[in-house]
């Protein structure tokens, strides 16, 4: 593979998956495709979600839906290790998503709600966005508290 197209696709994997440079650089190397190398970065990303999930959660973000109709009002704390991370928007947009999800689908507990269908991504659940965004930070980040409202 010429350096200029290993270049390309290092830029497009990164923007598609959140994945640093050199991780990009090194999944196509070892894998020789773009769709694999896609799959290898999941893949390590689960490994590392699955290493860091003990690591202390003491920073976070508080995050507020309120339906348009007024009748259904969120509250989420989403974790997370540092308040570098606390404040970097993606988190925060990430916050906003979980917001969107337990208004949408009404979740009993925190367990039903991991294991819930992302209603933006089907096939994909808020477990796995969850485990997807401790690769991206590189720090445990775990839904606390929520609560959903509704009249």
């Amino acid at each position: 593979m010429k350096k200029s197209d290993l270049l390309e696709q290092v830029k497009k994997l990164r923007q598609e998956t959140g994945a640093g440079v050199m991780m990009c650089k090194k999944a196509l190397e070892e894998t020789g495709d773009y769709q694999k190398a896609k799959e290898w970065i999941k893949k390590k990303g689960v490994e590392k979600a699955e290493e860091k999930k003990e690591r202390e959660t003491k920073e976070g973000y508080v995050a507020t839906y309120t339906h348009a109709t007024g009748k259904i009002g969120v509250v989420v704390e989403l974790l997370c290790e540092t308040d570098f991370v606390s404040r970097n928007q993606e988190f925060r947009q990430l916050a906003q998503e979980i917001c969107l999800q337990v208004a949408a689908m009404n979740p009993k507990d925190k367990k039903e709600l991991l294991a819930q269908e992302y209603i933006r991504e089907p096939g994909k659940t808020i477990e796995t966005l969850l485990k997807e965004a401790v690769a991206k930070f590189g720090e445990n980040i775990q839904i606390g508290d929520f609560a959903r409202l509704e009249i």
